[in-house]
């Protein structure tokens, strides 16, 4: 039994005179808490933050495209999906952002027919009109878009000229981003939320 005292001394010991040294320290007086209270032992009031989504708090910003490629998007996905009666079209909403992000994030192919098909449409338009794709008035556009809208027979078949395929794939994609965006749902909370992670 001695031995244990012994030993259990030996392991208190080091801590002794920095208990000593905080006693005898004087104490400071205990800062106001939040809410007015003040003294020690008051309890403190955490401020709560309310949490929004990044979009709400910033402005998006694309990642991606060079600005050329991104001003071509913007002009296509205007050509392609205009606002028509009550449904908004591709510019009322963060469609060709979301499309940045989403295209950027896509396996190499798919990258490939987008920057392709952006590069392709610019490269036309300096041809006929002197000037890049998104600078085009609507009419212009037109003209180098008309003969590149094909039908299709089906969705997973698209057609095999790569700015047409592009062409297929980047409405099938503006459709669906503009469709599935906040202003899109008309406010009746039927697009995708982001998956809360707690």
């Amino acid at each position: 039994m001695k031995r244990r005292r012994f030993l259990t001394a030996i392991a208190v010991a080091p801590a002794v005179p920095a208990l000593v040294a905080q006693q005898a320290a004087p104490q400071a007086p205990a800062p106001p808490s939040v809410g007015g209270r003040a003294g020690r032992g008051a309890a403190t009031e955490v401020p709560k933050i309310p949490l929004v989504q990044p979009d709400e708090a910033a402005a998006t910003t694309a990642r991606y495209f060079s600005a050329p490629q991104l001003a071509t998007l913007r002009k296509l996905a205007g050509q392609l999906l205009p606002p028509v009666k009550d449904n908004i079209g591709a510019l009322d909403c963060d469609s060709v952002e979301f499309l940045d992000f989403l295209i950027g994030h896509s396996p190499a192919a798919r990258q490939q027919i987008y920057k392709g098909g952006l590069n392709a449409l610019n490269v036309a338009a300096q041809k006929q009109f002197g000037k890049a794709f998104g600078d085009l008035t609507g009419a212009q556009a037109d003209t180098i878009l008309k003969p590149l809208v094909v039908p299709v027979a089906w969705a997973y078949d698209p057609p095999k000229d790569p700015v047409k395929h592009f062409i297929f794939q980047a409405h099938q994609d503006i459709r669906t981003a503009t469709r599935n965006s906040p202003e899109g749902s008309g406010g009746a909370g039927l697009f995708w939320n982001p998956i809360d992670p707690v």
